[in-house]
């Protein structure tokens, strides 16, 4: 199915199901603990050994010799995998760094070795017996040293977010010199990890010459193409199986050591093979969100309107790695005739850096939306007032491109009505509730929507049942359930009489999960299916396809109907369709909008910071399970909140690595954090975005909410911390004399 004119009246606009608060699908299976995880799906190939990964114990340089003689006289051990073995091995799709073969090492726990035994803590104990001679090499660990001369770099997120080395649209330095009103400010991220629950894993196993890997992967396309290519097999000899996920973030987009030692693994000991990466493997072998170092120049007119932005930023990755695309929403958030937007990348020797949840933007947003609160405060202006006023309908960098639909001003003034914004004392550190200096922050949120092609597959059963086959995957998001919703919706029958089947490479290429853009594509592409599936029936029956109405498990055309059983009566019907996009996101910039509201306390003695209340309004297209994408967005704020208060990846500038690389040393928000979160999703749809005029919201929910905390801190304490996060050594020293 072409889509490429806007969507008209469609059997999803009658909201029998779709739109519908729902229950997940797929819950009861996480509840009783029946949900099939990658690592633990022992019954799908019989005696499987387990894999242990030995990572690099430098972070640049080359191994001299592996000495592997008493880890193969351990007990249980079956086979040992070195890198010494191969040489480097062909980088998959999106990969940075080698996940194996050769002696080159190019960070630190970088895997070098695989042992396989009858049991783990065999398979353990032996790798701990491999000697390694390493030559190790100096390199460089140090954003802040690098900086002053990484180069210019043009950079794309592979999510959406992508900008020039430099990009300029009128003249920003001469109205920036002549703007009444400037801020000219720096900002610091720090590297950050996904830390998601469930770390990398896959069983591998091998008959002849295909492969089939259980593994727990978003992108199952990417992954099948990735494996092939790495492993030098044809793509057609690979299956990949990942029907639950237990987070990812970004981080399970690409193919990872897992994946691959597991295949190489299962080849050696010529049976199955299981391979979890340890924890600090997770942080130190896959990839992370890269620090960030920004430069926000605002210039406006006495009555609050922009009349100069330039954002600049510069990150780090290993040579051959993206630039963190940090300045991409600025392009078109706010407007302001004269522009500049610039991106510097530095060479460095650390873990790969790649897609964290809303690359791009989600630390480029903690960084713009600190700056928009400074702004407003130089001009004597309510957060919100400013950002209404510098609202704009169309691109900022091309006026012939309007916005599909933009309602950021909307969620800013429902979002103030709601928090009682107008109760804020704008004066910092004026409020406090007995020992607790209270203050409330804003930010707006902003996350492009993304058009991918997805495809899927719907069958009709004799008894009834529809069937969904797609390789799209459920990483917690809620896929399950909307495209159940979608199947039931369009012909016609109860939920509980859909079967939806995820995450299978032999099923019909879907959009996959990332970048927000799963939900809208793969249920468009189910949408598509389910039209030819509706065509099929309808001739089966004898039925004008144009007149039909599939409900309550009947077909009807006029005063005739059917049972929708009778269709398949004689054999199962099959129908198959993709969603094709034509030019619409060209000709319309479609992009996904938010406003975050906070209230924090800060204690007056030793700088804690609580956060009391949490708010944000979205608009993101037709939501098509409010529960589920609720539990998107408080997920998404928690987060933020994390990345505002706590989450940094320490790093050793001497032996080059992650040093806090496990749960317990990595601080990530837990329930007592965090209070109660309310979302309100305006009531919208974006008919230019697919038949189902739904849009992203998974990410735009991160979006803006860690400066929203970061301005709220500064209204409790009157200090304003630049350098995330905002830990309570950074606020200790200034705050308000204790009454």
């Amino acid at each position: 199915m072409k889509f490429d004119t806007p969507a008209t009246t469609n059997p999803i606009d009658q909201q029998k199901l779709v739109g519908r608060p729902t229950d997940r699908v797929d819950g009861r299976f996480k509840v009783t603990g029946t949900a099939p995880y990658a690592y633990e799906r022992h019954d799908v190939a019989p005696n499987q050994a387990y894999g242990y990964v030995l990572g690099a114990g430098i972070a640049k340089g080359r191994i001299r010799s592996m000495d592997l003689g008493k880890a193969k006289a351990a007990p249980g051990v079956i086979a040992i995998v070195s890198t010494l073995d191969m040489n480097r091995l062909e980088l998959g799709r999106m990969n940075t760094a080698s996940l194996f073969g050769g002696p080159e090492v190019q960070h630190y726990h970088q895997a070098i070795a695989l042992v396989v035994a009858e049991t783990f803590e065999q398979a353990r104990a032996a790798a701990s017996l491999i000697d390694v001679d390493y030559q190790k090499q100096e390199g460089r660990f140090d954003l802040g040293a690098l900086a002053g001369s990484a180069p210019p770099v043009a950079g794309d997120s592979g999510e959406g977010s992508g900008a020039k080395p430099v990009n300029g649209i009128g003249d920003f330095d001469g109205a920036f010199a002549a703007a009444p009103v400037k801020l000219d400010a720096i900002y610091t991220t720090p590297d950050e990890s996904h830390a998601m629950m469930e770390p990398h894993a896959s069983i591998a196993a091998w008959d002849g010459d295909k492969v089939t890997i259980w593994t727990s992967n978003q992108m199952i396309a990417w992954g099948k193409g990735s494996i092939a290519k790495i492993l030098g097999i044809r793509p057609e000899n690979v299956r990949l199986d990942s029907p639950f996920i237990g987070g990812g973030f970004g981080g399970k987009l690409f193919i990872r050591a897992d994946a691959v030692l597991a295949a190489l693994g299962s080849r050696a000991a010529k049976r199955p093979v299981k391979v979890a990466l340890q924890r600090p493997l997770v942080i130190n072998n896959t990839t992370h969100r890269p620090a960030t170092i920004q430069r926000i120049r605002i210039g406006a007119s006495q009555d609050g309107k922009i009349t100069a932005i330039a954002h600049e930023s510069t990150s780090g990755n290993l040579p051959g790695g993206r630039p963190e695309t940090a300045v991409d929403q600025t392009k078109l958030l706010y407007a302001g005739a004269n522009r500049l937007t610039a991106m510097k990348l530095a060479e460095l020797d650390l873990p790969e850096g790649n897609a964290m949840r809303a690359p791009g933007e989600a630390p480029g947003m903690m960084a713009l939306e600190i700056a928009m609160d400074e702004m407003a405060e130089k001009l004597g202006l309510d957060p919100v007032d400013f950002r209404i006023r510098n609202d704009t309908q169309v691109d900022p960098e091309n006026a012939e491109r309007p916005f599909s639909q933009r309602n950021l001003i909307g969620c800013l003034q429902l979002g103030a009505e709601r928090f009682g914004w107008s109760k804020r004392v704008a004066r910092p550190a004026q409020v406090r509730d007995g020992r607790w200096l209270v203050g409330m922050g804003m930010a707006a949120g902003f996350r492009n929507n993304l058009l991918q092609k997805s495809a899927a597959r719907v069958k009709l059963g004799r008894d009834g049942i529809v069937t969904v086959e797609t390789d799209m995957t459920d990483i917690g998001t809620g896929s399950y359930t909307i495209i159940a919703q979608t199947a039931a919706e369009m012909m016609g029958v109860p939920l509980d009489r859909v079967v939806v089947k995820l995450g299978d490479s032999d099923f019909p290429v879907s959009a996959g999960s990332g970048g927000q853009w799963g939900g809208n594509n793969s249920t468009a592409g189910v949408y598509a299916a389910c039209v030819k599936l509706r065509e099929a029936a309808a001739a089966r029956l004898g039925f004008n396809s144009s007149e039909i109405v599939f409900a309550d498990g009947e077909v009807r055309a006029g005063n005739r109907s059917a049972p929708l059983t009778q269709a398949a009566a004689d054999g199962e019907l099959v129908a198959e369709d993709a969603i094709e996009y034509g030019d619409l996101a060209k000709t319309h910039q479609q992009s996904t909008f938010a406003a975050h509201f906070v209230e924090v306390g800060v204690d007056a003695a030793t700088a804690e910071v609580r956060v009391r209340r949490m708010l944000a309004v979205c608009a993101a297209g037709r939501i098509l399970n409010p529960k589920s994408a609720r539990s998107q967005v408080i997920g998404a704020m928690t987060m933020g909140v994390g990345a505002a208060l706590m989450e940094e990846l320490a790093v050793d500038r001497r032996y080059g690595f992650f040093v806090n690389h496990d749960l317990a040393s990595y601080e990530v928000p837990v329930h007592a954090d965090i209070p109660h979160q309310d979302v309100i999703f305006l009531d919208e749809t974006d008919p230019m975005s697919s038949p189902m005029k739904a849009k992203g919201v998974a990410e735009l929910g991160i979006c803006g909410v860690g400066a929203a905390v970061a301005n709220a801190v500064y209204n409790a304490t009157g200090i304003r911390v630049r350098k995330y996060p905002v830990t309570l050594d950074k606020l200790i020293g200034g705050l308000p004399e204790v009454a």
